[in-house]
């Protein structure tokens, strides 16, 4: 699929031309009138869902009118995007962003939009690890033993996984391409199912995000062996990172809002003014600690700058590994 040139896409996410000022006013005045729609291409449950509502709760009670949660998972979260792609560009309907934009842009050849030239960047929301568990019954206790069990058991390691060119699909095959380590993926439909089939011991590990499994890694029921960003996470400063047994991998989780091409700049400009204003309050800001996430505020082009990097970086990963769509859920 050929993708946009990159300058004009950064050109776009820079917003439409101003308004007169008499339009600025009355866009600021009327917006919102009605209730908002944030779709979510994912499951519940998951790390996407979880902080769409902490900003949803957030942004109803800042600009007074309800925003209300959709979940529209399915075909790799390209049925959610697609709805917002074809929603009137007005404000009262806008997506969560997660790497998964990203990776589709390379990993599916047709698809109805293209995510960055139809996508205007609103605000970006958070960023998280991912973190690589262990069901208890693995006698590994940490990342090299979970190497040298794994490498002993060679093909006999079910890896729980939203399917080819999910995140943690992603970051395992960054894994394997690291270790030569080859495990079973196993395909589950969201982050929480993922979490539930670990706990059962139908899968034997996942990369997981951190905020769909932190409760479990705090109640000891499951074991973390390491997290996927380049530093630790100050939710759980005890766990390592791969980096620091192998050095240069890394991945994270990102998330956002996208809204249809041709939004007014000024709705954007009050989505993301008003967004950045709760990734400040403290309240919030203790919310996202306590899952793991770490605040991203940003402005609508540098956010769209931070997709059209990953949208290029995961490319060439995409490409080189010759991924597939084959058998794809939508897990962020």
């Amino acid at each position: 699929m050929k993708l946009p040139h990159r300058r004009q896409f950064l050109h776009l996410a820079a917003g439409a031309a101003a308004l007169p000022a008499v339009s600025r006013v009355a866009w600021a005045q009327a917006y919102p009138s009605r209730p908002v729609r944030i779709i979510v291409p994912f499951a519940p449950a998951g790390a996407a869902d979880i902080g769409a509502r902490v900003m949803a709760q957030w942004l109803s009670e800042r600009l007074g009118r309800p925003f209300v949660v959709e979940n529209r998972p399915g075909a790799g979260t390209n049925i959610g995007t697609e709805a917002v792609v074809r929603a009137p560009a007005d404000g009262y309907t806008l997506l969560i962003v997660a790497p998964a934009a990203a990776y589709n842009a390379t990993l599916y050849n047709k698809l109805n939009f293209n995510f960055l030239r139809d996508i205007a960047p609103v605000a970006g929301v958070s960023r998280e690890p991912q973190v690589l568990m262990l069901n208890p019954s693995v006698p590994a206790k940490t990342l090299p033993e979970f190497i040298t069990f794994a490498q002993a058991q060679a093909g006999k390691i079910d890896m729980a996984s939203g399917g080819i060119g999910t995140s943690p699909h992603i970051a395992g095959e960054l894994f394997r391409s690291m270790t030569g380590i080859n495990l079973q993926q196993v395909p589950y439909r969201s982050g929480g199912e993922m979490v539930t089939a670990l706990l059962g011991g139908q899968v034997h590990a996942m990369f997981v995000s951190l905020s769909s499994s932190i409760e479990s890694i705090r109640a000891g029921k499951l074991r973390a062996l390491a997290l996927t960003t380049a530093t630790r996470s100050e939710a759980l400063p005890h766990i390592p990172t791969v980096a620091e047994f192998m050095p240069g991998y890394e991945i994270s989780n990102w998330y956002g809002i996208g809204a249809p091409k041709n939004t007014a700049a000024e709705i954007i400009e009050i989505l993301n003014r008003g967004t950045n204003a709760g990734l400040a309050d403290p309240a919030i800001k203790t919310r996202l600690a306590g899952l793991g996430s770490i605040p991203m505020p940003m402005t609508p082009t540098e956010f769209g700058k931070l997709i059209a990097d990953e949208t290029e970086r995961w490319g060439k990963v995409i490409r080189a590994a010759n991924m597939k769509p084959e058998c794809r859920r939508d897990i962020p």
